[in-house]
């Protein structure tokens, strides 16, 4: 199309970004300029309205749209250079780009930087960076592979832009443009045939609609939407006579369901009704799930290969606990278990114990949308809440072991002080960590931050993570104390092997526990552990059940995803300053 007619800034200073949400790639970007010294402030798509009022009030050089499902006003990008984040490859165009990349086996894929036109994702392209494509769910894709090209291509046209580059006009005569349009991706075309598809096919169907919308199923007369799927490696040959479609088996409130070649395990659904809520597959079908045998696994994952949400390998004097659970979020019943699971560790004979999480997810704290569901939602807090505390509890008083928690994947609220009660904190370099509780209504907080925060980071910059409701940087976390190493993207367990191997084969190792151990004693002197608990949990008993509701409203609005009326104003910085000029 070419919109070179718009006046394009010498140096860009203030970048506004356009998002429906604050969701992680908005977050990553929003890290990445900030911590580059670029003044940003954010506005959701409320409206064209709010959005024309924000560039008004702001004024910026640049803007960005992170993640739209509207199109920029005609006003804003004939007047304002704006930047569309897409994720898929140069010419690819429409709604569901890595779905179909995901169904159609791409081997390679991208994320673009386009210029706002008229026609939807057909402006001049600043730049573009392809990845090679894992067989992974959508939602694991956008969260990394997406969001690193992403970061790149904006780093890249914003130097281009400044540079007086002239962009790449979109022409598909070019044999280099091998992207194309393609509609939204229907509940017909994600349809899963149990008689004649394979398990890959159904996974990738499961893969490609993971997070939102969801594969469309009809299970006994219910129309329900399946989430997150995980191919079952030898369970099924146990089940002869089963037919395609079958279920067949139940573990960790996922369901086993046979394919043509095989079977998968499926862990979330939702129905199909207004205000439903996704959740563990059990709560969806209890009808099913109570007739079907539980399937027990050790959870040493040495013994088996198969699905499981908490398993643990040894190697040497290290164990390495593994917590995958979705979205980050931990129950009242999962943190028990996690808990189970760590006191069998240390019955084992190992000097280190390391938690490591998920691959997309470290934690997220309390399951909300199991608390939304529960018959009374104040009282599945508390003892959500109570089981985390537990599990803290119990790494924080353990001083045989030398704990370290690896945060491979995003980590926030709970998730980030739960990652403290260890004695070393490591996290992958590009992971966002939210360590603030706020803006869930206000929430006040456990998982002993009170104790174990302060012993990281100075007040001031303790103030400033709590208060501000911000994202952060691994690097910006490593600066201030809040973590204590970055692990580079690749071959994360061999960099924490060499770590350990320094430490476990030296004398310094038996040095740190004895020391260990002295602290933890001195502290225990000072102000016993179960005073901190009982002062955290006075506040959050409060929340929970005290006259203000907001804590309530705000998960209500969260696991609903209900659209915001207003960008918070933590985040339009414009229209803070608005109101503190007055």
């Amino acid at each position: 199309m070419g919109t070179y007619h718009i006046k394009k800034p010498k140096q860009i200073k203030k970048i506004l970004l356009f998002a429906e949400t604050f969701q992680s790639l908005t977050q990553r970007i929003f890290v990445e300029l900030t911590e580059r010294g670029y003044d940003v402030s954010i506005e959701f798509s409320v409206n064209d309205m709010i959005l024309k009022e924000a560039v008004k009030l702001f004024e910026p050089d640049l803007i960005i749209a992170t993640y739209l499902k509207c199109a920029i006003p005609e006003d804003i990008f004939l007047n304002y250079l704006c930047l569309i984040v897409h994720p898929g490859i140069k010419g690819d165009r429409g709604p569901s780009s890595l779905d179909y990349a995901i169904l159609n086996r791409e081997q390679t894929w991208g994320t673009t930087i386009l210029q706002a036109d008229y026609e939807w994702d057909m402006g001049d392209i600043w730049s573009s960076f392809e990845f090679p494509m894992r067989f992974a769910k959508k939602s694991s894709l956008y969260r990394n592979e997406v969001t690193e090209a992403a970061v790149k291509g904006i780093l890249d046209a914003i130097n281009k832009i400044e540079d007086n580059v002239v962009p790449e006009v979109l022409d598909y005569s070019n044999p280099n443009i091998r992207g194309k349009w393609n509609p939204y991706l229907t509940q017909e075309q994600r349809k899963i045939f149990w008689g004649s598809d394979t398990t890959e096919d159904i996974l990738r169907k499961i893969y490609a609609s993971d997070g939102f919308p969801g594969v469309l199923d009809t299970i006994n007369n219910k129309q329900v939407y399946l989430y997150n799927a995980y191919k079952e490696e030898l369970l099924y040959k146990e089940f002869k006579n089963a037919k395609p479609g079958d279920w067949l088996a139940r573990r960790n409130h996922a369901l086993l369901r046979k394919t043509t070649d095989g079977a998968i395990w499926i862990t979330h659904m939702k129905e199909k009704k207004e205000y439903a809520l996704k959740l563990p597959s059990s709560y969806v079908l209890p009808e099913i799930y109570e007739t079907l045998p539980e399937i027990n696994i050790s959870t040493n994952r040495s013994e088996h290969s198969t699905y499981q949400e908490i398993y643990y390998e040894i190697q040497g004097k290290i164990a390495y606990l593994y917590f995958d659970f979705y979205n980050g979020a931990m129950s009242t019943e999962q943190c028990n278990q996690l808990l189970a699971t760590y006191k069998e560790l240390k019955s084992k004979n190992v000097d280190c114990i390391v938690l490591m999480g998920g691959e997309d997810f470290w934690s997220n704290g309390i399951h909300l949308n199991l608390i939304e569901f529960a018959e009374s939602p104040a009282w599945e807090s508390w003892r959500n809440i109570q089981a985390m505390d537990d599990l803290c509890e119990e790494i924080i008083n353990d001083v045989d072991h030398l704990t370290i928690a690896v945060m491979r994947g995003n980590a926030g609220a709970g998730g980030v002080f739960f990652s403290l009660c260890c004695d070393f904190v490591f996290a992958k370099k590009g992971i966002i960590l939210n360590p603030h509780y706020k803006s869930m209504g206000n929430l006040y907080g456990s998982e002993f931050w009170t104790y174990r925060l302060p012993k990281r980071i100075n007040p001031e910059n303790a103030k400033k993570l709590l208060e501000n409701r911000l994202p952060i940087s691994t690097n910006y976390a490593k600066q201030i104390g809040l973590i204590d190493l970055e692990l580079e993207q690749e071959n994360i367990k061999q960099q924490v092997e060499e770590r350990l191997k320094e430490l476990l084969e030296s004398r310094d190792f038996y040095t740190f526990i004895e020391k260990k151990r002295k602290i933890r004693q001195e502290d225990e002197q000072n102000k016993p552990l179960i005073e901190y608990r009982k002062e955290e949990l006075n506040q959050m008993y409060i929340n929970f059940f005290g006259f203000d509701p907001s804590y309530h409203i705000a998960r209500y609005y969260f696991v609903y995803k209900i659209r915001n009326f207003r960008t918070p104003l933590y985040l339009a910085k414009h229209r803070l300053d608005v109101l503190t000029k007055k």
